[in-house]
């Protein structure tokens, strides 16, 4: 069964809070729906039998819910982990920046938390720099796989796309250094593919620019823009456009010292339509040089 993006959002807001005494302002809320768009997408589920409430009026997903969920379930999620991390030495001369801690939790672990919490099956790992040291990741986390990236060294995180490129439908794409914040920001499914990104009035950092929701270009700086964040997800028909697209800019004169999210946003783009999926103040905290380790970390400081 077809269904809309706004039916899939609130669909899937109450597959994960199913099961409780939800009003529709609670939903409007939990997906940032207004209530008018919320109550007429919750009216139109319940005339598909794919909600329903129980005599407590507890609101729940029927089993054909379920169904109209799952063509939308995310498979996996590939990390890109390969880098050497440069403006965050001198904690990086002996530990990959996503292995470093802060507040005692490795880095990555907020991001492999939550994709487990959500249950996506597959997680793969592109490593590189110490790459070894990623093995103490296998015991907490048995759905944890490795691709090494032996050009992290000589090229830019496109190259560690390219180890990955087939692998990429129906799958989160996560820079493994993002201190996550908000693990709901991961998510059982997905409706289309998006990148994750902050309004801002300006930035000076790498920023979407913004027009019915669509990304429809990627530059460093701007004013009434998306600050970018490392994390998108790419359904089946995107995900192999992308390992086509990925394969052919690497192998361009220039290709290797481009950033994997030009291929789909800039050198690419007439080939994809990727929303922009909005976080918030606090979501996700980007760590890019020690000094500001120092500043989230006080022990780092001492």
């Amino acid at each position: 069964m077809n269904i809309t993006q706004n039916q899939f959002e609130v669909l899937a807001f109450i597959e994960r809070e199913g099961g409780k005494k939800l009003t529709q302002r609670e939903i409007a809320d939990g997906t940032r729906f207004s209530l008018g768009l919320t109550n007429r997408a919750f009216g139109e589920l319940m005339d598909l039998g794919l909600v329903q409430t129980n005599p407590k009026k507890e609101v729940q997903i029927t089993k054909l819910g379920l169904e109209s969920l799952e063509p939308y379930r995310v498979r996996r999620a590939v990390i890109l982990a390969a880098g050497f991390g440069s403006r965050m030495v001198p904690i990086t001369l002996n530990t990959p920046k996503p292995l470093v801690r802060v507040h005692g939790k490795r880095i990555i672990e907020t991001l492999l938390d939550a994709v487990t919490a959500v249950g996506i099956p597959e997680i793969v790992l592109v490593r590189g720099y110490l790459g070894e040291q990623f093995e103490v990741l296998r015991n907490r986390y048995p759905n944890l796989t490795f691709l090494h990236n032996p050009l992290y060294n000589e090229a830019n995180n496109i190259s560690s796309a390219w180890v990955a490129r087939d692998l990429l439908q129906n799958a989160y794409v996560c820079e493994a250094d993002l201190l996550l914040s908000n693990p709901g920001l991961i998510r059982k499914y997905e409706y289309r593919s998006n990148y994750l990104g902050q309004y801002r009035e300006r930035t000076d950092d790498w920023c979407f620019v913004v027009k019915r929701g669509l990304i429809k270009e990627l530059k460093v700086g701007g004013q009434d823009c998306y600050h970018m964040y490392g994390i998108s997800y790419w359904t089946a028909q995107d995900g192999a456009q992308l390992a086509q697209d990925i394969d052919q800019v690497y192998r361009m004169p220039g290709g290797k010292e481009r950033y994997w999210d030009e291929v789909a946003l800039r050198v690419c783009s007439k080939n994809y339509k990727v929303q922009v999926r909005p976080c918030f103040e606090g979501d996700i905290v980007e760590i890019d040089t020690f000094n500001e380790l120092k500043q989230v970390d006080p022990v780092y400081a001492m």
